[in-house]
């Protein structure tokens, strides 16, 4: 790797922290950063590229039209953990390198999600817009402990968040496309069907990436083989759930709760659901801790002297 070579920081977040400025500026000297405020796409994210050799991006979408007007980027670090923004057959088709490490926010999203279990249990969020709008009344909640999670993606989040539980004494059921026996065996846990966690989970918590085969997955007609006393917790990646039928069945009692920390569209459009006395809505902090932002930050900037796509992904 060449030090005096040309790098770009895409992400806002990553350029406005001092302390990933300045490990970043003590490897290379040529650093132009994202001052802009804005999250940079299309054309705009082209002419903030274009001229450099290495880039640092986080949510910019690089697709076929971005990186086929860039040849003389040759690598990209990727900060944080999802690569749903990113084409990979585009990056192979034209020659770039892919620096990407999995699972160094997962401690930050995974106690994010033990966070949503908790405070919908006690009905935290509707009994604070009550002590804001002058009611003051106690709300009836039920403990965490003892209780059924359902983890739908038991990778690095979704193992995390396993480990969190065992205080709770929790019932934990898992459902994921990869067989990790070893894991369940280890930690008690039981593997069943899509269909049969949502059936009996009190909470239900997603852990998978945005793929083909992953978006949409709770649909309309899984929502309603839910119990009416479960919450949804969605700490992953928006697009996964129906937002129009979980909002029907959240009006309509058929679900207790859901928190949200992603949406399909962010910010999220629906002022209905986001009202909703028994819907949380947080705005994509899943990997917002400061140990988590360092911990991605670096990941990146060590990605920057990759030389492959990993044969993985």
């Amino acid at each position: 790797m060449n030090t005096t070579d040309k790098i770009a920081v895409c992400s806002r977040s990553f350029s406005r922290n001092p302390v990933l400025r300045t490990e970043l500026l003590e490897r290379f000297a040529n650093v132009t950063f994202n001052e802009t405020g804005r999250q940079l796409e299309g054309d705009e994210l082209v002419e903030f590229l274009r001229g450099h050799d290495r880039a640092i991006t986080a949510l910019e979408r690089i697709d076929d039209y971005v990186l086929s007007r860039l040849p003389e980027l040759k690598v990209i670090g990727k900060y944080g953990v999802g690569l749903d923004m990113i084409d990979l057959d585009a990056m192979r088709r034209y020659g770039k390198y892919l620096g990407w490490t999995s699972g160094v926010n997962r401690r930050s999203a995974a106690e994010l999600a033990l966070a949503f279990a908790i405070v919908m249990l006690r009905h935290v969020p509707a009994a604070n817009r009550e002590v804001l709008a002058g009611t003051w009344r106690q709300h009836m909640g039920g403990l965490l402990s003892g209780r059924t999670v359902g983890i739908v993606g038991c990778g690095h989040i979704g193992k995390d968040l396993v480990k969190l539980l065992r205080p709770f004494g929790c019932t934990i059921l898992v459902n994921d496309i990869r067989d990790y026996g070893a894991f369940y065996s280890e930690y008690g846990i039981k593997a069943v069907s899509l269909e049969e966690l949502l059936a009996l989970s009190d909470v239900i918590t997603l852990h998978v990436p945005l793929d083909e085969s992953t978006r949409g997955i709770i649909t309309a007609e899984r929502i309603s083989l839910m119990k009416p006393t479960a919450i949804l917790i969605n700490a992953a990646r928006g697009g996964l759930v129906d937002e129009d039928a979980l909002k029907l069945a959240l009006m309509e009692k058929k679900l207790a709760s859901a928190a949200f920390d992603v949406f399909a569209v962010e910010p999220p459009q629906d002022t209905e659901l986001l009202n909703l006395p028994n819907f949380l809505a947080t705005p994509h902090i899943g990997g917002s801790a400061e140990e988590a932002i360092l911990a991605m930050g670096r990941a990146a900037i060590d990605g920057l002297s990759i030389n492959a796509i990993p044969d993985s992904l």
